[in-house]
């Protein structure tokens, strides 16, 4: 098994998965320019990381990802066996894939949507406020709970890795405590650190 990934973008949260499932996996970093060369489209015509490579399954998009080493070990319960719990863990993960990490998009990819010096800034503002407004959503989700859905799940990495974005853009957090802890929850975890650390993060 191999993951293919860009340092700390989102397969971060593919990298931790794996490591708390705690098999052995191969990993090679992806440079930027590499993405749209024909090896890597190969890979993934669309030239975006992650790739997963397993035997001969190759699967792309993180959720597809996330879920599928959740279900291929079902020892590490990273979604619950509980079919309405197992929807729920799925929601929070469609949110933070489909609504939060779409509103970062704005801000890392605001060069993807127009020329424009002025409107990418626009851009990158509507962004931040959005991710902003989520945020809050998630805040209300955590309070009373060490984990997103009350149990360790593949949303929590997810989420972690969407955090680490905002901490480098100097969001400010502060008025979310309930974030903060779990933010600094999943820097204490031992899978968290290894995943980072192999990435050259800090």
């Amino acid at each position: 098994m191999k993951l293919y990934y860009m340092p700390g973008a989102c397969p971060l949260a593919t990298h931790i998965t794996l490591e708390w499932i705690g098999k052995p996996y191969d990993t090679q970093a992806v440079a930027r320019n590499e993405l749209k060369e024909p090896a890597f489209l190969a890979l993934n015509p669309v030239g975006s990381v992650p790739v997963l490579v397993d035997g001969d399954l190759i699967l792309t998009q993180s959720v597809a990802i996330l879920e599928y080493l959740a279900e291929l070990h079902p020892e590490a319960a990273l979604l619950p066996r509980d079919v309405r719990e197992r929807a729920d863990a799925r929601r929070w993960l469609s949110f933070v894939n489909a609504d939060l990490h779409k509103a970062f998009s704005l801000v890392f990819g605001k060069a993807g949507y127009t020329d424009d010096a002025a409107a990418q800034e626009k851009l990158a503002a509507g962004g931040k406020a959005k991710a902003m407004q989520l945020f809050g959503v998630l805040e209300k989700q955590l309070e009373g709970k060490q984990w997103v859905t009350g149990t360790r799940s593949i949303v929590d990495p997810y989420l972690y890795t969407v955090l680490r974005w905002a901490h480098s853009l100097k969001m400010d957090l502060s008025g979310f405590p309930n974030l903060l802890a779990f933010h600094e929850r999943m820097n204490a975890d031992s899978g968290v650190k290894a995943a980072v650390a192999a990435q050259g993060l800090q």
